[in-house]
Parts: C-alpha cells; sequence; structure tokens
C-alpha cells in the first residue's frame, strides 16, 4: 500500500499525456531545460566575479590629508544667578 507498482505509474502517464498532449509536455521540459543552463550560468558568472575579486587587490588610493582641526575657544562663563535661586540655601 506504500508503494506504487509499474501499473500505477503508467495510468498517470497515460492521464498526464492525455490532459497535457505530448506537444506540451515537450515544450515545458525544453523550458525547464532552458532554466536549468540559464541558472548554471549565472552561478558560474557569480563564482568567476568572486574569485576574480579575491585575486585582484583594490586599487590603491592615495588618502588625502586630514583637514587640521582647529580648537575651538572656550565658551563664555554663564552670568551668575542671584543667590535667591540657589537650591538649598
Amino acid at each position: 500500500m506504500g508503494s506504487f507498482s509499474l501499473w500505477h505509474w503508467l495510468i498517470v502517464l497515460v492521464i498526464v499525456l492525455v490532459l497535457f498532449g505530448r506537444g506540451r509536455i515537450s515544450e515545458m521540459m525544453g523550458d525547464f531545460g532552458k532554466g536549468i543552463s540559464s541558472f548554471k550560468k549565472g552561478m558560474s558568472e557569480a563564482e568567476d566575479t568572486v574569485s576574480k575579486a579575491q585575486i585582484e587587490p583594490p586599487a590603491a588610493t592615495p588618502n588625502p590629508a586630514p583637514a587640521p582641526v582647529q580648537a575651538e575657544a572656550p565658551a563664555p562663563a554663564p552670568a551668575s544667578a542671584d543667590k535667591t535661586d540657589t537650591p538649598g540655601a
């Protein structure tokens, strides 16, 4: 009961052929094959790009000199508050 016999597979094959027809199945298989080959081509191009990036170090670019940092003058002290505003006094 768990596995299909040869007769089960033949019946399924006949039903699929009747529903889709021989031309449509071959067209689907051709599209499937094109998709697989396109996928493999994309994977090989990606691997080539990665290996090429690992082999060739990036071109050395001169680092620009850091801009001179100017020290700011200390901010003026705030005006002293009245003694009545001091908490705790």
